[in-house]
């Protein structure tokens, strides 16, 4: 999946932590001015998974990536996870309806 773009790094921020905050099987861990990691836990079988944001303030990109702690295949959850977060980041976005 390709980076998202933002405008500007205050409000995006903000964005995604409204967005994590928002759901349940989330916790963010680490917030720092142009990097976030959060933790995902599966509702049946309590995996771990790691997603981590790195805001590029040169590019005006969101960079991410989220990967499963245990395990070989997650049938899918991480990029369906990310693909969701990317739509709601999109359509939170100033200008955006």
């Amino acid at each position: 999946m390709e980076a998202l773009p933002y405008d500007d790094l205050e409000e995006a921020r903000a964005r995604l932590l409204t967005i994590l905050e928002g759901k349940p099987n989330a916790r963010v861990v680490t917030v720092e001015p142009t990097y976030v990691q959060a933790e995902f836990r599966s509702a049946l079988f309590r995996f771990v998974d790691d997603v981590e944001f790195l805001f590029d303030e040169t590019a005006k990109r969101l960079h991410f990536r989220s990967a499963s702690r245990v395990g070989r295949s997650d049938y899918g959850v991480n990029r369906k996870r990310m693909k969701e977060i990317g739509r709601e980041l999109q359509e939170r976005s100033p200008g955006r309806r």
